[in-house]
């Protein structure tokens, strides 16, 4: 084909083609490396931007993925440069893995615009590394591939196939009842998670994949492919080899990502039973591309599309792995059909029509035709209210359809070790109606917006044989969480949203299928509470911590940075070089 690019118009030219003083130092500083001109000379630079760590289980593998796809760059005639990024992984990073998206996001632009890269390969899986990744290479505006971890291993213990995070809470509410034993705990702790990879649920890390897959920004149905497949192996020196035709190509992300790119993926995330963070994901990503999804855009696709991935919580019975043996994404977006806009440019060159041409579906209990889905509607629904005028979200798919329509009186806490103390405390007074409601658990109030939000049921309702009831919160919730809990709740109640005016025996009234979240209080009493509450004191006072609470949005507009956004000015140009 004819390509849109020149060795004289690659963008690490300005490093290294002209012959002058400041390409020598260039040239001589890769010659110290131990690199000849032919090894990198008028050849495509192709970052792979790695975010492995020691503590980052997800990634555990992306120490030999990153060798397969620099295999495939040299092939395709391109010159591999890895580039290490902050590994935020969602087990051991604290309060949240949320506090530091954005800074991933702002490494990734900043990394990809000071270096002489064409085209970069982003190496990402845990929750927060795919947005923060593809956020900043979107700013940053060079050709990229996103390239997933893919889900671990099904767990195992006694027979029984176990998902992570679902069957943790599961297990951990029936120990708490006194139906565990020491050592079947332990069983279930070594079985849950057996192999490097994201969790195999349908949580955060599968549905972000998800996502960027059906965004067209990794190569067709890579989101499925279990993490030590040895097609994940393969697909990574794809990955690798078609980077460099992107950068002969010109494939820059704005090609991609339009409304109809954003508005596949938020289709496809309705249809995979998606985590409840994609709302605020999806939405920054969007933004970033100058797509201005909103929560609106996001309820009224949910109203319209079916979820047909039986996969867990969402779905009952099958996990990841079970998924990609049944067709993986891209058998679920043929499925889909014209709901999906199929002239949309993917990174293959081609179109989302011309990627899914054979798919087929090889389990239909596992990806359900239309006809016959999981649930009628998609996986999340958006509730506004005088509780949430900015809105919340509902996982309504995951839930006991009885809390549909609720009225209960408020159980607040003020905060996590509060809730904590009182739901352990076997004679609180308490009712399977009660409303539990956890605030001060925001972007700003975490702080970083943490997942806080599926509170345990009281140990005195677990013992009487109770598993679920209705949860609030301004905090987030894992991907791989289930139960009647309302998350996102916006504006938080740290900057005085309307949460922070409820009180304990409040009643407040859930109405799903009119989307309506309100506590009964009369607009005079919300009024005089307001006029005595009293905003808390800064979290942080210097730093990275000061710079997030200044400058983060509400969850209603993806919790980017103000200044990050891309109507917030123009973008940065190419880096002086003298």
């Amino acid at each position: 084909m004819q390509y849109k690019k020149t060795p004289a118009s690659l963008r690490s030219a300005r490093w290294f083609a002209p012959d002058n003083l400041r390409s020598f130092g260039h040239r001589s500083r890769m010659m110290q490396l131990g690199y000849s001109e032919k090894d990198f000379g008028e050849k495509p630079v192709i970052g792979i931007l790695n975010t492995w760590s020691k503590l980052n289980t997800c990634h555990a593998h992306f120490k030999e993925r990153v060798v397969d796809v620099e295999r495939g760059v040299l092939q395709a005639g391109g010159f591999p440069v890895e580039m290490p990024a902050l590994s935020v992984d969602e087990s051991f990073t604290k309060p949240t893995s949320m506090l530091y998206r954005n800074m991933l996001a702002m490494e990734t632009e900043e990394m990809i615009r000071s270096h002489p890269l064409d085209g970069v390969v982003l190496m990402g899986g845990c929750d927060k590394t795919t947005p923060g990744l593809v956020m900043g290479a979107i700013s940053a505006g060079v050709p990229l591939i996103y390239l997933p971890a893919g889900p671990m291993l099904r767990g195992n213990y006694a027979g029984k196939i176990l998902g992570s995070g679902s069957d943790a809470w599961k297990y951990w509410d029936e120990r708490r009842a006194g139906n565990i034993s020491d050592a079947e705990w332990l069983g279930v702790q070594g079985g849950i998670a057996r192999s490097a990879g994201t969790c195999m649920t349908m949580g955060t890390a599968s549905t972000m994949t998800a996502i960027v897959d059906a965004m067209g920004l990794s190569l067709p149905g890579a989101s499925s492919i279990p993490a030590v497949d040895s097609n994940h192996q393969r697909m990574g020196a794809d990955s690798g080899r078609r980077i460099v035709e992107m950068v002969w190509e010109d494939l820059t992300p704005d090609r991609i990502i339009t409304e109809a790119a954003c508005r596949n993926a938020a289709i496809v995330a309705m249809a995979i039973g998606c985590s409840t963070n994609a709302v605020v994901h999806l939405i920054a990503m969007a933004r970033r591309a100058g797509v201005n999804l909103s929560l609106d855009d996001l309820d009224a696709l949910g109203r319209v599309t079916p979820l047909i991935a039986n996969v867990r919580p969402s779905g009952k019975d099958y996990l990841m792995e079970d998924f990609y043996y049944a067709g993986g994404l891209r058998a679920l977006m043929a499925q889909l059909g014209d709901r999906l806009d199929l002239s949309a440019l993917t990174v293959t060159g081609q179109t989302m029509g011309e990627n899914l041409e054979g798919a087929q579906v090889y389990n239909a209990d596992v990806i359900r035709p239309l006809s016959n889905p999981v649930y009628h509607e998609g996986s999340l629904a958006v509730l506004r209210g005088n509780l949430c005028p900015d809105g919340s979200v509902i996982k309504p798919a995951a839930c006991d359809p009885r809390f549909y329509e609720h009225e209960g009186p408020a159980l607040v806490f003020d905060s996590y070790p509060e809730m904590k103390k009182a739901i352990d405390d076997e004679d609180l007074d308490v009712t399977p109606d009660h409303v539990l409601v956890l605030r001060n658990a925001g972007p700003q109030g975490g702080p970083g917006f943490p997942e806080w939000g599926m509170l345990p049921i009281p140990k005195a309702l677990i013992k009487q044989g109770h598993r679920d009831m209705l949860r609030i919160s301004d905090a987030r919730m894992s991907g791989t969480s289930y139960g009647a809990c309302v998350l996102h709740v916006s504006p938080e109640s740290y900057i005085g949203g309307p949460l922070a005016l409820l009180k304990t025996g409040d009643i407040i009234r859930l109405d799903l299928p009119n989307r309506r979240l309100d506590m009964l209080v009369s607009d005079e009493e919300q009024a005089r509470r307001r006029a005595e509450w009293q905003a808390p004191e800064p979290r942080f006072e210097r730093g990275y911590g000061w710079m997030f609470s200044r400058h983060v949005t509400q969850a209603d507009k993806g919790c980017d940075f103000d200044f990050l956004q891309s109507d917030f000015g123009r973008t940065a140009g190419e880096p002086d070089i003298y």
